[in-house]
């Protein structure tokens, strides 16, 4: 039976979104800052010879900067007061999560509500603060001790005002994504990574047809990759939807002369529970040692030019590694998001149970055995997407920014957007639906 929000769902039209006023100001607000954030990746790191900085950028696309860059919008390739992008929030944010899961302390807080939560967020921006200036000395550092400096005038002012611009500019898009997330519509730091990845698209769609025009590539092998990227498209967008629902039920209760309860539920399970971060950390950790040999080496002999030619994407040793980092990567972090022992208990208290398991260390053990089979899958499902575009990237020269880890983030958060779209339509509609009823009763009073 289709319920009452599926219907309203299915009877969404441009004439309800027109009326919905708050939801135009969401977008119009959401749209708005991404503007912003676009034109301040073109914003210069004061003292950075810019044509140089591209020169270098464009050597080390296939390294961790490139990855960093992607995330960044291009704005780590160019070196602007934006280049640490969103990453030292989303690393302190990380960190955060993973010590409530073994700090007593902090585990208390996240179970303390909207007040916990508000002093955990306090906890992430202190965080980001100490990562960002780390991260930005340590850019500034590495940029004055490269064999090609890009660096005008090298010392402390320019360290001073490059650690001062770059953790300024990411304490503004911490302070704007948290904007858009309140006032906009969606995730406000997952729009920033996204709105910088499809910056690019079109740069890569470009690069692509351009290999065809050169005879790099032929029109029918651009046909099929394109027809690969949709195809890819709709498998993300099936499995970030598939989910494992697993029944739950209440039993009846009597309380006085009637009766409550009796109702069932269900428990879902996503197949993908640990989202994008598996295939970031992976990449990241595993291009980390041939971006510091690249930079390390102004020639390729010895122990360094063994781990640019093993470790560089498209090998073998590279390709096992990199899979074996998402399966590890998977299991950990969704260890992390769900405690198969804490929804037990809480169904416990609640007073539900799973149907043929006994409520407690029965059901905590049924849960934590379907969640084991689901990130299995999961695992698969993350490799197969980021291997596959990798092996053509390395073989065929195609752009970076059609990899699978950029696919994975933009269907990602479009889906959780126009989720947040529908369900700001739906909530309008409700309203309708309350206001036509209270005309209603008023007339018949009359």
């Amino acid at each position: 039976m289709v319920s009452s929000a599926e219907q309203l769902a299915a009877n969404f039209s441009f004439s309800s979104f027109s009326k919905a006023d708050d939801l135009k100001k969401r977008l119009w607000f959401t749209l708005f800052a991404l503007i912003i954030y676009r034109i301040g990746t073109y914003l210069p790191l004061p003292g950075i010879d810019a044509e140089l900085m591209r020169h270098i950028a464009q050597q080390n696309a296939g390294g961790i900067l490139g990855i960093f860059d992607k995330f960044s919008g291009g704005a780590l390739g160019r070196m602007t007061i934006f280049a640490l992008g969103v990453m030292p929030y989303i690393s302190s944010s990380i960190i955060v999560q993973l010590l409530t899961s073994v700090s007593p302390q902090l585990e208390a807080l996240k179970k303390e509500g909207e007040s916990g939560r508000k002093k955990l967020n306090q906890y992430t921006r202190y965080g980001t603060v100490l990562l960002a200036f780390v991260q930005g000395w340590g850019i500034a550092a590495g940029l004055e001790s490269m064999p090609q400096s890009p660096v005008i005038d090298p010392g402390f002012f320019f360290r001073f005002s490059a650690v001062i611009s770059l953790l300024g500019g990411t304490l503004f898009l911490m302070w704007l994504g948290e904007q858009i997330t309140s006032r906009g519509v969606g995730n406000g730091i997952s729009l920033l990574i996204f709105s910088g990845i499809v910056a690019n698209i079109p740069h890569a769609l470009a690069t692509t047809l351009e290999l065809g025009r050169t005879g790099a590539l032929s029109s029918f092998f651009i046909f099929i990759i394109l027809l690969l990227v949709i195809g890819l498209v709709a498998f993300i967008v099936f499995m970030e939807r598939a989910q494992r629902r697993i029944l739950i039920q209440y039993p009846k209760r009597q309380v006085g002369s009637r009766m409550y309860g009796g109702q069932s539920s269900h428990l879902p399970l996503k197949i993908n529970s640990s989202g994008v971060i598996p295939p970031i950390f992976a990449s990241s950790i595993l291009l980390l040692p041939v971006t510091m040999a690249r930079f390390s080496a102004s020639n390729s002999e010895g122990i360094l030019s063994n781990i640019l030619y093993y470790m560089s994407p498209g090998k073998p040793l590279y390709m096992g590694i990199f899979v074996a980092l998402i399966v590890f990567f998977a299991f950990f972090y969704t260890a992390v998001v769900f405690n198969p022992v804490e929804t037990a208990e809480n169904l416990k208290k609640n007073g539900a149970i799973v149907p043929g398991y006994r409520p407690g260390q029965m059901t905590a053990d049924h849960l934590d055995f379907v969640l084991t089979r689901l990130t299995v899958v999961g695992a698969i499902y993350l490799s197969f997407i980021c291997v596959l575009p990798e092996v053509l990237i390395s073989k065929y020269s195609l752009p970076f920014y059609l990899g699978g880890t950029s696919l994975l983030i933009v269907v990602s958060v479009s889906i959780d957007t126009v989720a947040q779209i529908q369900s700001h339509l739906l909530a309008h509609q409700y309203e309708g639906l309350i206001r036509k009823a209270n005309f209603m009763n008023k007339d018949r009073k009359k």
